[in-house]
């Protein structure tokens, strides 16, 4: 009996990597699309030896139907589309003529649907209507950022994305707002003289672990940075400054980013789904023979923050030194984790009486670290004078304001 050959659906080689599960059944199909005025016949085949490049994807749907919607005219320029599928945003950008059609999303009785056309259908028909909800809408914009590489027009399609996603985000917002906010990561960014802290709540503390809410936190620390540092201030001594929430929202987003930072908190609620707030920021900058020690508890890493270092618990500690003084980081270090064990309300003096547990005072209080001392008596040998302090927790506050 000859040997029929293997099977290309079965083949341990496939030119594409197997997915399995993604394509359980081999089949073909003939779809048909209609965009500016261009009638597209693309076969479908679905199977696991082509895997992901075996259909027409929604998000490439999505990005032809904004090339209606918008006018997007390719004549002249040079294209590369970068995705996966059977390619029909490369077709489409080779056919693009001058008869355009409208929208990408349309409204029905208070509901998005995407305008899809019909597969199989005359060109002209829209297929059944499919719900969009809430996430799908974003996801549908997170789609469109496929990067298409053109002299001019590229920059067109990602302001119009960065726009639909923030109108997506204040709708998502409105609906959020309100609810309790307790989690969130307290931010640290020291730039030369200049140290800033930051907290911005949500709602869970699975959503402060995403890389999105971190990305959140840095932006909203590298504006506050660029703040303090834009103010013209002779300092003779230390300068410190607070922000509440309204002042924060309203900052500029910082260097090499558009809008605010309020405009970005709704970014990433829209992302993420939960209500987040920008609840506050610190800001401290000295001259020299000044110096700002700095420590955060319960340090989340990630490489692609940079500077900001992200936690649970933030402080920063002012000292004059008035000599050169090699360990004053490490020193600092340890005035920082003072700070945050202890939850002094002020400095205090030297000359105070040693307390208990129960002490308030600062320099009065038994030093973390060594409780047989102060930490007045830990300092004083160093050569440094503590002269303030600014100290974070996340979600502070929250539980008195919910017993009110």
């Amino acid at each position: 009996m000859a040997d029929p050959g293997p099977d290309p659906e079965s083949e341990s080689e496939s030119v594409f990597p197997r997915e399995v599960g993604l394509f359980a059944d081999s089949y073909s199909e003939k779809s048909r699309f209609c965009f500016c005025g261009h009638v597209l016949n693309i076969t479908q085949n679905f199977g696991s030896r082509l895997g992901v490049a075996a259909c027409v994807w929604d998000a490439a749907l999505s990005l032809c139907n904004y090339f209606e919607s918008q006018n997007v005219d390719f004549r002249g320029k040079k294209v590369i589309e970068l995705g996966a599928g059977t390619g029909i945003v490369g077709i489409l950008a080779a056919l693009q003529a001058s008869r355009w059609h409208h929208l990408r999303l349309v409204r029905s009785s208070g509901k998005f649907w995407p305008f899809r056309r019909a597969v199989g259908l005359s060109p002209y028909r829209c297929a059944p209507k499919r719900e969009c909800s809430a996430a799908r809408e974003m996801w549908m914009l997170r789609s469109l950022r496929v990067f298409l590489v053109a002299r001019t027009g590229s920059h067109t399609a990602e302001t119009w994305l960065h726009k639909q996603a923030q109108k997506e985000g204040w709708s998502k917002a409105a609906k959020l707002q309100g609810r309790k906010t307790k989690e969130g990561l307290i931010g640290l960014l020291q730039e030369g003289n200049t140290t800033v802290l930051v907290e911005v709540n949500c709602e869970t503390d699975f959503v402060s672990r995403n890389l999105k809410f971190q990305q959140l936190v840095q932006q909203v620390a590298l504006g506050t940075m660029m703040h303090c540092q834009n103010l013209k201030d002779q300092l003779s001594t230390y300068s410190k400054g607070f922000l509440n929430s309204s002042e924060l929202s309203r900052l500029p987003a910082g260097p090499d980013r558009e809008g605010s930072l309020k405009d970005h908190l709704a970014l990433a609620i829209g992302r993420l789904g939960e209500n987040m707030t920008l609840k506050r920021a610190a800001w401290v900058k000295v001259p020299s023979g000044f110096y700002v020690g700095s420590y955060v508890h319960g340090v989340m890493q990630s490489p692609s923050l940079h500077n900001v270092v992200l936690g649970k618990y933030g402080a920063l500690v002012i000292c004059e030194t008035s000599e050169q003084n090699a360990n004053l980081e490490d020193l600092g270090r340890r005035l920082g984790q003072h700070v945050v064990g202890m939850a002094p309300l002020s400095v205090g003096s030297l000359d105070d009486e040693p307390g208990g547990e129960a002490e308030t005072k600062m320099l009065s209080q038994p030093y973390l670290l060594d409780p047989s001392i102060t930490l007045g008596q830990y300092v004083q040998p160093q050569g440094v004078s503590v002269v303030d302090f600014v100290r974070f927790e996340c979600g502070e506050g929250e539980e008195a304001a919910e017993t009110e």
